[in-house]
């Protein structure tokens, strides 16, 4: 039996309505216990809980409700930006461009108009070879957002865990059981889903609104960044999360889609790729049901899109889900 994606679990059988609902309510107690288990890595504040909740198109459904901190727990993310035209690749992180993970080093910066045929692009200065970087939280608030303030253009982006509050969490509602639709989700919206370290799986960077002002927001070695309203976050699956929760199925489970699939590495564990992907990254296994594997990291696309309802990500411990109404994103 696939113990992750929900959907598959094999019903109970109602022999009458008074033996059933309590067999229904044993039924989604271990499957909170199970969920729980898999965000033992987690900074997890509350839950999981089952809850009522809306989903993106407006199926009224049960969700399992977790509240967690955006920081990890094993590794202390960053570094972003490089300082100096001379700083090895240990001193930045990385970026993606047509498909590539570039290392974001001294050189990586000196090469920035080469790379995308501007002359504009000029993140250091010449003399010193000092790279300007956004390093207090006022400059990251101006910078880090799709209308970067024109003081910070040609700046590397850089914005720290410590900028955010101390007590700040995110609260994720996904389906328990996932509700598929005729048509596909966008990711843009609630993200793609949440890795069982706690940290939120995005959707795309919005990558041209960062170059167009000619500045970078380099994800680190993680393929994560911090965004004030967010926190920190993904854009690209790397080894960090390659064999989070190995298994016997195809591949390692890294996390939780925002409809309630489970999401794998990217290679199976023969170090293939999977070659029978539909246009959201998934597939079916006898083993582990439907489930997604995480685009490569270099394609900006954890997940192109999602087979089923989306639930809700917040801010707010304890928000009720009606993703139909599409809140703001945290």
């Amino acid at each position: 039996m696939n113990r992750l994606s929900f959907a598959t679990l094999a019903p109970i059988a109602a022999l009458s309505w008074i033996i059933a609902m309590p067999a229904m309510a044993h039924e989604q107690e271990g499957k909170l216990h199970e969920i729980a288990h898999l965000f033992d890595g987690a900074n997890v504040v509350a839950g999981p809980t089952e809850v009522d909740c809306t989903l993106s198109r407006g199926t009224k459904t049960k969700c399992f409700q977790i509240t967690v901190k955006a920081q990890p727990k094993t590794y202390e993310p960053g570094p972003w930006c490089p300082t100096s035209v001379s700083d090895g690749a240990d001193k930045g992180g990385i970026w993606l461009k047509d498909g590539e993970v570039h290392d974001v080093d001294g050189a990586f910066v000196k090469r920035l108009a080469e790379l995308y045929g501007d002359d504009v692009w000029q993140l250091f200065d010449p003399v010193t070879g000092k790279i300007n970087v956004t390093d207090t939280k006022a400059s990251c608030e101006a910078a880090a957002r799709p209308d970067v303030d024109e003081k910070y253009n040609n700046y590397c982006v850089e914005c720290r865990i410590e900028y955010m509050p101390s007590d700040a969490t995110v609260t994720y509602s996904i389906p328990l059981e996932p509700q598929d639709t005729w048509r596909s989700n966008d990711t843009r919206m609630a993200g793609s889903g949440v890795a069982l370290n706690g940290i939120r799986l995005d959707g795309p960077a919005p990558v041209d609104h960062i170059i167009g002002a000619h500045t970078i927001a380099p994800f680190d070695d993680c393929g994560g960044h911090v965004n004030l309203h967010v926190g920190y976050h993904y854009h690209a699956v790397t080894d960090c999360l390659d064999g989070l929760k190995p298994q016997e199925g195809d591949a390692a489970m890294i996390g939780i889609a925002m409809d309630g699939y489970s999401i794998f590495a990217h290679l199976l564990k023969d170090g293939s790729k999977p070659t029978d992907l539909d246009k959201c990254n998934g597939h079916t296994s006898e083993s582990e049901g439907y489930h997604y594997h995480a685009g490569a990291p270099g394609s900006n696309a954890i997940l192109p899109c999602l087979k089923a309802e989306a639930g809700c990500v917040t801010g707010e411990e304890g928000a009720v889900c009606d993703a139909s109404k599409r809140p703001p994103r945290p």
